[in-house]
């Protein structure tokens, strides 16, 4: 069996905002904080960036932008996902023309497409673009939920490598592993469940609580990742508030909230987003200190 292409945390970055507009000065803090806290890849203009919420455009502006300041550094997945098949093709061609290392595409969201529409959107994809795709499932989010036979189809398309499982149930991952042939990476995308998911099999994680504390993450995985899952425990024990914090509002205000604390980017996020509500910044406030965030 190859090495997965992708592996250990990669954080799923928001996109910083000043007066409407992309902080570019602010996304490029982030992105030198990341490298240097260790992470192994960056996620651009996905669901915690916001991407939904950007004209195409800016969207292709962002990813172009993470690419130029990683600068080979690290590895970028750019969200590159659409209900609209044309349109994810288009953002998948572009992330692959400035140089993405790889695309994540999300479930058609909204539309609620059956499990036989969403294979082959991921198809035309797949078929059109020669980039490494990972799949990303969040059925709390789109409403749909890519069933684990379809994934396993999938996976024999040589430029779908893997997926992205955000729904915390640990038992997907065993039934990926024991009927996927080859090489195909397991990604969780909820960090309170990552140290089962690895557990199971999995090889990384799309971290938001990365972008806040990513040398704990970091410190989290390479634990696992060593069997040493007792000093994993204790990352996971230290970080779980902090895990569920940063969801206790519309994702990602929490998050960008806990960076403005640190100095890092403004609150400020995208309509019909809201900013993180008065009552929850003590919460987040407290699960930092926890956390030895601040």
């Amino acid at each position: 069996m190859t090495a997965p292409l992708f592996k250990g945390v990669i954080t799923a970055l928001i996109t910083p905002l000043h007066d409407g507009n992309v902080d570019e000065a602010a996304f490029a803090t982030l992105i030198e904080r990341q490298i240097a806290a260790g992470v192994d890849g960056l996620v651009p203009v996905g669901t915690t960036g916001e991407g939904a919420s950007m004209d195409l455009d800016e969207h292709k502006h962002v990813i172009d932008l993470c690419v130029r300041l990683v600068a080979g550094r690290v590895s970028v997945i750019a969200g590159t996902g659409s209900p609209y098949t044309k349109e994810a093709i288009d953002l998948t061609r572009h992330a692959k023309a400035v140089g993405a290392d790889g695309a994540l595409i999300v479930t058609p969201y909204y539309i609620r497409p059956s499990q036989a529409g969403m294979a082959a959107h991921f198809e035309a994809i797949a078929d059109a673009v020669q980039l490494p795709i990972l799949l990303y499932n969040v059925p709390s989010r789109t409403g749909v939920d890519l069933a684990n036979e379809t994934v396993a189809r999938l996976a024999a398309h040589p430029n779908i490598v893997g997926v992205k499982d955000a729904t915390g149930d640990m038992s997907r991952v065993s039934w990926m592993r024991a009927n996927i042939d080859g090489q195909f990476d397991l990604i969780s995308g909820d960090d309170s469940s990552y140290l089962g998911y690895h557990a199971c099999g999995g090889v990384g994680l799309i971290s938001v609580a990365s972008n806040v504390a990513p040398e704990a993450m970091v410190a989290l995985h390479n634990a696992a990742a060593a069997g040493d899952y007792a000093t994993a425990r204790d990352w996971q024990n230290r970080l779980i508030g902090l895990c569920k914090a940063l969801f206790l509002d519309n994702s990602p205000a929490p998050t960008k909230y806990a960076l403005a604390r640190l100095g890092l980017c403004s609150e400020e996020a995208r309509l019909p987003l809201s900013p993180t509500s008065e009552g929850v910044k003590p919460l987040i406030d407290r699960a930092m200190a926890d956390a030895g965030v601040v």
